[in-house]
């Protein structure tokens, strides 16, 4: 099966239609997130610390342990917590000990972390559409209405 997709990533021609699609995703992943870690840095952090903000963002007033941001995380990070460190150094994070379990923190947004995210968001938005321009409205209805039945699909757990 020849296509350009086959040629961009190197490969002469795919073995069937279901390498070319998971080839085809991987591509489009991994430019959504160079496009996305291009408009992060911008600003002056990650995109995985763009991440955490936007998950503490919905998460507010209560905040939530970093257990429960790894769960929520895009990209699974081996080290939720230098991530939390990193933005706590720049004032965007603040962490305090539960009050039912004091050996447990909780992670909540601060208001600089608002700020920054309000202030990113229009380059964020931007990085959407910079990929999505290219489907028409019913395709991008088509488009999300597949990868939500894709994203329901439960995959095992890794080993460890």
């Amino acid at each position: 099966m020849e296509s350009e997709l086959a040629s961009r990533t190197g490969l002469d021609r795919f073995q069937d239609e279901e390498e070319e699609l998971f080839a085809g995703l991987l591509l489009l992943a991994g430019r959504l997130v160079q496009k996305l870690d291009e408009a992060c840095r911008e600003w002056g952090i990650t995109d995985d610390q763009y991440n955490v903000l936007r998950i503490l963002q919905g998460s507010r007033p209560a905040g939530l342990p970093r257990f429960e941001i790894a769960e929520k995380l895009f990209n699974k990070a081996p080290d939720v917590t230098r991530l939390l460190d990193r933005l706590e150094a720049k004032k965007l994070v603040v962490r305090t000990r539960s009050g039912s379990d004091r050996r447990q923190s909780i992670s909540m947004i601060t208001p600089q972390g608002l700020a920054l995210l309000e202030a990113m968001s229009e380059d964020v938005r931007a990085t959407h559409l910079e990929i999505i321009q290219a489907l028409s409205p019913q395709e991008r209805e088509v488009f999300g209405s597949l990868l939500r039945r894709m994203i329901q699909i439960k995959v095992p757990a890794e080993a460890p």
